[in-house]
């Protein structure tokens, strides 16, 4: 038997924490509802020193997070669900939030709430922090009175897409451990331990090879110049993030990455993955074909993609299909096109997108698992041939002296 922490709600509306066991986590729901609480959360318990650092975490945020957005989301629709009225369902959150900046954005959205103002209108007036996609459904749902069916499908897309971002963040620690490490190796190597022959080297008053001259410049270049590559290091990031600030510039670094062999294969699949399952969302909720587009357009990261979805967009107002314009967007995938063309003649789009949205979340996880597994033993190769490159011209140099000297 597991234990498990849980927050629910009772029948009054008050807020209940606490530990249950259980053998899994919906036995312990199926416990709390028998005790005639709504559960809000219910998790396995972690150690006393995890939940420590849990907090410490949690004091140090400053923002409200996507994670928060999703959390957020899946609580009101329980909550909605359970039969709760909205304002007193936003209350329960407030005192639910873990951050400072969460806590005050859910009490200003309660209080427009209690005002009289649509809960879209609420959290549309919160800035940034609610996308135009999750303020779209929101005032579908609410025009349709079923804002907590919205909501539930709302927490299900994001966390979809939070598994996308885990598993592509998780499949690039490795090879970025990799990378810091052998960048790190080649400067102790290079700025600290060959700097220590040279001494040896110059007091023996001999030629030395090409390749340990080449080293050892090199070596007392980054001793002496060290501190300058970091600092054109820090520039280069700064200077390509204000680049990327540009459409243009941003347009042309996406039309290359689109056209690298194995990078522009996994951004396209993503891409096509998140067109897919919003454009599907969004025409579920009752969205228009031609607005929905506008909306998604705004939700993709690559800006080729994104200006092809805008020329899609005015086809369709000119009475065009989607399949068609589509079709003419760079890089999309062509299986693509040919399942929206099928899914339009059927009468069944939003089935199909949900359909082309999985299959590409899986060839996305598919093709990423294949790329690292290429690039990790690419990494430690290129980093044991430069190390064995310093080595081999040091002890080239040492081996020369030595026969000099016999």
């Amino acid at each position: 038997m597991a234990m498990f922490d849980y927050k629910a709600a009772t029948s009054a509306g008050e807020v209940v924490n606490g530990v249950l066991s259980g053998s899994t986590r919906l036995q312990v729901i199926e416990q709390l509802q028998s005790l005639g609480h709504v559960p809000i959360r219910v998790d396995e318990s972690t150690t006393r020193e995890n939940k420590g650092r849990k907090r410490q975490f949690q004091w140090r945020r400053q923002k409200v997070t996507s994670d928060d957005i999703g959390d957020m989301t899946r609580e009101l629709s329980t909550l909605l669900r359970a039969g709760l009225p909205l304002d007193r369902a936003l209350g329960i959150l407030t005192t639910l939030a873990d951050n400072e900046p969460l806590v005050e954005m859910l009490g200003n959205v309660r209080e427009r709430v209690k005002e009289g103002a649509a809960l879209a209108d609420a959290m549309e007036e919160q800035g940034p922090v609610f996308s135009r996609f999750y303020i779209s459904l929101l005032r579908a749902g609410e025009s349709g009175g079923a804002l907590e069916v919205v909501l539930e499908r709302l927490a299900d897309h994001m966390e979809s897409a939070k598994e996308t971002r885990n598993a592509l963040t998780s499949a690039l620690i490795y090879p970025a451990i990799l990378v810091v490490v052998a960048i790190v190796s080649i400067f102790i190597l290079l700025g600290y331990v060959v700097p220590q022959f040279t001494e040896m080297f110059d007091g023996m008053g001999q030629a030395l090879p090409i390749s340990t001259r080449i080293t050892i410049a090199v070596g007392e270049g980054l001793q002496a110049y060290g501190w300058l590559l970091v600092l054109l290091a820090a520039g280069g990031l700064w200077f390509m993030r204000r680049q990327l600030a540009s459409p243009a510039t941003a347009y042309r670094w996406h039309a290359l990455l689109l056209r690298l062999p194995i990078a522009g294969a996994i951004v396209v699949k993503m891409e096509v993955a998140r067109f897919a399952h919003t454009l599907s969302t969004l025409l579920h909720n009752g969205i228009p074909l031609l607005k929905a587009l506008t909306i998604v357009k705004d939700t993709m990261g690559n800006r080729v993609l994104a200006n092809g979805l805008e020329k899609v967009a005015g086809s369709l107002k000119e009475g065009q299909s989607l399949a068609d314009p589509l079709s003419e967007v760079p890089h999309f995938s062509s299986f693509a096109v040919h399942m929206i063309r099928v899914g339009e003649e059927s009468g069944e789009l939003e089935q199909i997108l949900e359909q082309v949205a999985q299959t590409f979340d899986r060839d996305t996880q598919v093709t990423i698992k294949r790329a690292m597994t290429l690039l990790e033993p690419m990494l430690i190769l290129v980093l044991g041939v430069v190390i064995a490159a310093v080595i081999i011209s040091i002890l080239v140099a040492i081996l020369s002296i030595n026969e000099l000297v016999i």
